[in-house]
């Protein structure tokens, strides 16, 4: 058992990349490609599924870690590991893969082998993002996610594929720059890029208080553009309205919001106390403005995509409040809005496959014709607003609540204020789409209801809404806090001192002095 362990993490980065390189050598003939991507994907969530089984509960710091020196100058270590933060998110890519390749299935008719391979590569990507431990190593895969993502988009595109492609990239590249200066500029005065070693040295006030901002108003920069944060959503909308489904899953902020915990928030606890009240802002005007727009959309890729911008905000809002309550409660939202915006696109997806528009006007009534499709879209959209029983529910009522307690009761107002406008928004495109009279596209197009591989994808993903809002705790008991516990500081600081000895005396005598 100890030697699986010690390989689970590379398993699970490897077996993607293999799938990737086989579908790329092997012909296109007969959905190979399909289902290669598929049994590529069942595998790898197969092994995702060894980390809760065998995960400790409240055991601190980090668990099936990998630390293997990699380069020798600079000092890069193959240095992997999951904790309560990144062993749901890890999970939770590992589902979404194979419901990705099932929506997909009958859409992508045209080079296969290129669609499935840069499908596969991205997924390795996301999981070298949720369990880097090495700052190189994390801004490796970090990059790595924008290349397929963007290729994807433009070849897939509905109608302005290059051009959203272009948007997206542009958008999220640029500021990987400030992030990489940033990640050298800690390597220059520390001589590592180790996470937990980084962590203790920036706690200790080993760095340059000045500089140290900066460098982390640049890892948040980063982070903020990827989620997106208000008023860093430009490239939301255009990737929404052109990226194929499985690509619109992935779209979705896991690897900003989880980097603005891991590597700002934990990394640097001060600057995220001092850029606290900003970001709180950002995130309730986030969270209405994207309510309000999703309200006045005709498309239903572009509703989709505000909503995300309210939901993405809903949980930054958890993030900096800063406490226990907050951050358990925008861990567990990530995994629900991961899991109902999945069946959402899947959803939509489906519909836009059959009448071919996204245009709500043209639509009405197709609840007569497509009863699945319809029971499956409101309990998902029932899902995505809250409703008690439902998974949602459970994120937002702890965000809220210690928002409410802990942080700012005004804010909290606004921000339920954006809850009642996203139900408002969600049941009158279900009142759009589905009842009423029906439409001339709905009258004249003969379609079929869901077939198996829809509801092979979606049934999953609707147990796991009703699930996750009835036996939450199942997954809360392995979220861990955010910060280590006092022990364990005291512990990776006598760990950190023996390996930058002349860093710590340097600080011990300024303090001194003091």
């Amino acid at each position: 058992m100890d030697a699986i362990n010690q390989s689970i993490l590379t398993l699970i980065l490897l077996v993607p990349i293999a799938g990737a390189i086989l579908v790329a050598i092997l012909p296109d003939r007969f959905k190979l490609p399909n289902w290669i991507a598929l049994f590529t994907s069942l595998l790898t969530f197969a092994f995702t599924l060894h980390l809760p089984a065998h995960f400790v509960s409240g055991q601190p710091g980090f668990q099936f870690e990998v630390n293997i020196p990699w380069i020798t100058n600079p000092a890069i270590h193959y240095h992997v590991g999951v904790d309560g933060l990144s062993m749901w998110l890890v999970v939770l890519t590992g589902i979404l893969a194979p419901i990705g390749v099932l929506a997909s299935w009958n859409p992508i008719k045209e080079r296969r082998k290129i669609y499935f391979s840069l499908f596969l590569v991205q997924q390795t990507a996301m999981f070298g993002v949720f369990i880097s431990l090495d700052l190189m190593l994390y801004y490796g895969f970090w990059e790595l996610s924008l290349v397929p993502m963007a290729i994807l988009i433009a070849m897939y595109g509905r109608k302005e594929g290059p051009k959203a492609a272009v948007r997206f990239f542009l958008f999220t590249f640029i500021p990987s720059a400030p992030l990489l200066v940033a990640i050298l500029w800690l390597y220059a005065h520390t001589g590592t890029f180790e996470f937990t070693e980084l962590q203790i040295l920036i706690a200790h006030g080993s760095l340059p208080a000045g500089a140290l901002w900066w460098c982390a108003l640049a890892f948040l920069i980063a982070f903020a553009v990827k989620v997106p944060v208000f008023p860093l959503h430009g490239w939301l909308a255009p990737a929404y309205g052109e990226a194929p489904v499985a690509l619109a899953m992935v779209i979705a902020g896991k690897l900003g919001l989880y980097s603005l915990l891991r590597f700002h928030v934990e990394l640097f606890p001060a600057a995220a106390r001092d850029l606290a009240p900003i970001m709180i802002g950002a995130a309730v005007i986030g969270i209405l403005y994207g309510a309000c727009l999703a309200l006045v959309q005709h498309d239903f890729w572009r509703l989709v995509a505000f909503a995300a911008l309210s939901h993405f905000s809903m949980i930054v809002l958890g993030i900096y409040g800063l406490t226990i309550t907050g951050w358990s409660g925008s861990i567990y939202q990530i995994l629900n809005v991961g899991i109902v915006e999945a069946a959402i696109f899947v959803l939509l997806g489906a519909i836009e496959n059959r009448y071919v528009t996204s245009r709500i006007a043209d639509y009405g009534g197709l609840a007569a014709k497509q009863p699945r499709l319809v029971s499956f879209f409101v309990i998902s959209s029932l899902a995505m607003v809250g409703l008690p029983l439902l998974n949602s529910f459970v994120g937002e009522f702890l965000i809220l609540s210690s928002t409410f307690t802990q942080v700012s009761r005004g804010w909290a107002v606004a921000a339920t204020l954006g809850v009642i406008l996203s139900a408002a928004y969600m049941l009158w495109l279900i009142q759009r789409l589905f009842y009423g009279q029906l439409s001339e596209l709905a009258a004249k197009t003969q379609a079929r209801d869901l077939r198996f591989h829809e509801l092979a994808a979606l049934v999953p993903l609707a147990l796991l809404m009703v699930v996750m809002g009835v036996a939450p705790m199942l997954w809360m008991n392995a979220i861990t806090p955010v910060h280590p516990p006092a022990s364990q500081t005291a512990a990776a600081s006598a760990q950190v001192a023996a390996l930058h000895p002349s860093v710590l005396a340097v600080t011990s005598r300024t303090e001194g002095r003091q």
